[in-house]
């Protein structure tokens, strides 16, 4: 087993089109990170480097302490896993399993030791004899994971394993990942797209954004302090609620304003959160995460949340809860890449409901919730569980205004 450690690794191709830029990191002997971030981030070219199949234009690549820039993939002790399984489609699984190792001229014994354990371990003992057209895609992916398996190598690279599964067996075959990760206790770095995949793998995730780490922390962490707008709006699910909006000083203290609404800032909010003194009479932008508001009616009192009225747009049924659109006025704000993701006909298709409403949010409450569309409904907030962030430089606001940039 190894460490990996990047330094200021690059990637910068003939043309001039930066992938990667001076990304830095360093991963734990038997670590689980997980890259995330849009396509065309460079996470998969930050693997690519990583394993030897992308050159390095500038900076370090350590695995067990050794640089290995310019070492062949093939010297690097590394199994990588890809998404399209890349099995030999004449052979069987178990001599797909046992292909690199008869490579090395590993004894026939010791093939098969290796195959059959790997093959209890990922529920593949009684389809060895049988060719990858015949499995099934959870199986054909076992088999590849199984073929990385059997090397023992120092460490895994995952380059979107999951994403020619549907949505069910993803869920099983992540749960199978995780697992295998836990008891082989490998170093792992594994690439997706998928945030819910990132937050449920990862000991640690780390999100790009056009080439550079924004921010590499624990799921939680990412969740309760994103370092900006961008990690903001691309972790969760739904993404987080940002709003365009004022602070203001109310009887010795704070609030934040936004169209119609206003909340007063506790003092355990301002404690944590010193720098929004020097945002009183000057604009910045509120998030709100749609799971962090509930229906008033369902929760009954809850002393320490304040309340904000709203007339439901959209009521979406989800079976275990239900999604709240409204408008909430104050000066909508979407990420630039948020409005790449969904397209431009979609943007210019809310401009309509954006100018008459504000900005577009969704409550995620309980199912038990009464409010149908149309419906003037309030809604609890936690002033505790708000975001807020520079609007000139997309940085959240904590002590100072400088803290948390990428």
């Amino acid at each position: 087993m190894a460490d990996i450690r990047l330094k200021e690794l690059t990637k910068v191709y003939p043309d001039g089109t930066r992938a990667v830029t001076k990304l830095d990191m360093e991963i734990a002997d038997g670590e689980f990170v997980v890259f995330v971030g849009p396509s065309g981030c460079g996470k998969t070219t930050a693997l690519r480097m990583i394993a030897g199949l992308e050159q390095v234009t500038e900076g370090e690549v350590q695995i067990g302490g050794r640089v290995v820039n310019d070492m062949p993939p093939k010297n690097r002790d590394i199994a990588m896993i890809f998404q399209n399984y890349a099995l030999y489609p004449h052979m069987s699984a178990y001599r797909n399993m046992a292909f690199a190792l008869k490579l090395r001229r590993v004894e026939k014994r010791v093939i098969r030791r290796r195959v059959a354990d790997a093959a209890d371990v990922l529920g593949l003992a009684g389809v060895l004899d049988k060719r990858p057209r015949t499995l099934s895609g959870g199986q054909r992916q076992r088999v590849a994971m199984g073929r990385a398996i059997v090397r023992e190598p120092q460490a895994f690279l995952m380059d979107e394993p999951l994403s020619n599964l549907d949505a069910k067996l993803r869920v099983e075959m992540r749960a199978e990942i995780a697992r295998l990760q836990r008891d082989l206790e490998v170093t792992t770095i594994y690439v997706t797209h998928d945030q819910t995949e990132a937050m449920t793998l990862g000991d640690r995730v780390a999100v790009m954004r056009d080439g550079f780490l924004q921010q590499l922390a624990t799921p939680q962490a990412l969740y309760d302090a994103p370092v900006n707008v961008f990690v903001a709006e691309f972790i969760g699910s739904p993404a987080m609620n940002l709003v365009g909006a004022d602070v203001a000083r109310r009887n010795g203290g704070l609030a934040v304003r936004f169209g119609a609404h206003e909340l007063t800032l506790a003092d355990e909010v301002l404690g944590r959160r010193p720098a929004l003194h020097d945002f009183v009479d000057r604009p910045l932008i509120l998030g709100i995460r749609p799971e962090d508001m509930e229906d008033a009616s369902v929760v009954g009192d809850a002393s320490s949340a304040q309340r904000i009225e709203a007339v439901v747009d959209i009521r979406e049924d989800m079976g275990s809860e239900v999604f709240l659109h409204f408008g909430a006025g104050g000066r909508p704000v979407r990420g630039a890449d948020v409005q790449a993701a969904v397209g431009e006909d979609a943007v210019a298709a809310t401009q309509a409901a954006v100018q008459e409403k504000g900005g577009l949010w969704v409550a995620r409450v309980d199912r038990e919730s009464p409010a149908r569309e149309g419906d003037r409904v309030e809604l609890t907030v936690h002033p505790q569980r708000l975001h807020f962030f520079d609007p000139e430089t997309g940085s959240a606001i904590y002590e100072s205004p400088s803290r948390g940039r990428p």
